[in-house]
């Protein structure tokens, strides 16, 4: 048996963002019932060196339904900075969970072999569309909601391993 690009990068996006969405929901659940500001979640960092909750959302967006966009077009950077609330970054991976579900088998699988570029200020990195989208974007895109999770755990969230995982692909 084959995996094809689809199934391995879109598949993934599929879980993962669903269950993200579910953790941010328990997030703002807990927070309302804890007193604890949904605006200081969106500042929250695990170290001081690392960027807020806020970037780390909007990363998961950006490593899929950019990544895709970015593989079609040859071109990817890094996500613009912006000021969301919590509330925005809920629609955002709305947005990103209905952007992917756009693209069809046919419209992934035909990204293999294409050539594309990331490039952020002066740094260029050249790849294939399926080396960029497994090696790159993915690692990312897991980084990113692994870390928005931890955050969210830090605040005390009573969320753990199933919500992160969300809905696995069983044999039916």
């Amino acid at each position: 048996m084959s995996i094809s690009l689809y199934d391995a990068v879109v598949g993934t996006y599929q879980q993962i963002i669903p269950a993200l969405e579910g953790v941010l929901e328990k997030g703002k659940a807990h927070c309302e019932e804890q007193g604890i500001a949904l605006d200081d979640v969106v500042e929250s960092k695990l170290i001081g060196d690392m960027l807020p909750f806020r970037f780390q959302v909007v990363s998961v967006a950006h490593h899929s339904m950019n990544a895709l966009k970015g593989a079609q077009e040859g071109l990817f950077g890094p996500p613009k900075m912006a000021n969301e609330d919590y509330g925005q970054l809920q629609q955002l991976l709305s947005e990103a969970r209905e952007s992917i579900s756009a693209y069809s088998a046919d419209d992934v699988n035909a990204l293999v072999g294409k050539e594309m570029e990331f490039r952020m200020g002066s740094l260029s990195m050249p790849f294939t569309a399926e080396n960029f989208l497994l090696s790159f974007s993915l690692p990312n895109f897991y980084f990113h909601a692994a870390t928005a999770y931890d955050l969210l755990r830090q605040k005390g969230v009573q969320i753990g391993k199933q919500d992160f995982l969300g809905r696995v692909r069983v044999k039916r």
